[in-house]
């Protein structure tokens, strides 16, 4: 988690540095207790996605290349809206898929990464973890920076 350690450390206030440490350590903390979940990340192409790893790993998900190895698989396209995946992304699934057949696709907003602070990472790791975890997470903010998507 250096690439985290960096981001929170170039945090000017200490205060938010903190807060940012501790939600960083209540993610990982739970994540011991849970296994490690096979998820792929498409783009519109349907070509994995590396973009988000750390993040991912953070999270506690296990990034695949194989979709059909996957569990979950989140649609992920740089400035691309969830409208504009919604729009896009049902022409892109094959229902032999497993994470298509269990109701397990996920579109990620590219608020994502429009400006990567620490606040924002850490925000995408929580939500990562409410995706690939229900039930574990509850950060709210499914329906804004990301969906479940079904068939």
């Amino acid at each position: 988690m250096s690439f985290l350690n960096e981001l929170i450390n170039s945090e000017n206030d200490p205060v938010l540095r903190e807060e940012l440490q501790e939600r960083v350590d209540i993610v990982a903390h739970k994540i011991k207790f849970i296994e490690q979940v096979p998820v792929v990340c498409l783009d519109l192409g349907n070509d994995p996605s590396l973009l988000l790893a750390e993040e991912m790993k953070a999270a506690g998900g296990m990034l695949e290349t194989d979709v059909l190895g996957a569990v979950y698989i989140i649609y992920y396209q740089p400035n691309k809206t969830l409208t504009d995946l919604m729009r896009e992304v049902p022409a892109l699934l094959d229902r032999e898929w497993q994470a298509v057949k269990n109701g397990r696709v996920i579109l990620l907003n590219d608020d994502a990464e429009r400006q990567r602070t620490p606040e924002n990472a850490i925000t995408l790791i929580e939500d990562m973890a409410e995706m690939i975890h229900p039930g574990h997470f509850i950060f709210g903010h499914e329906g804004s920076r990301w969906i479940r998507f079904s068939v």
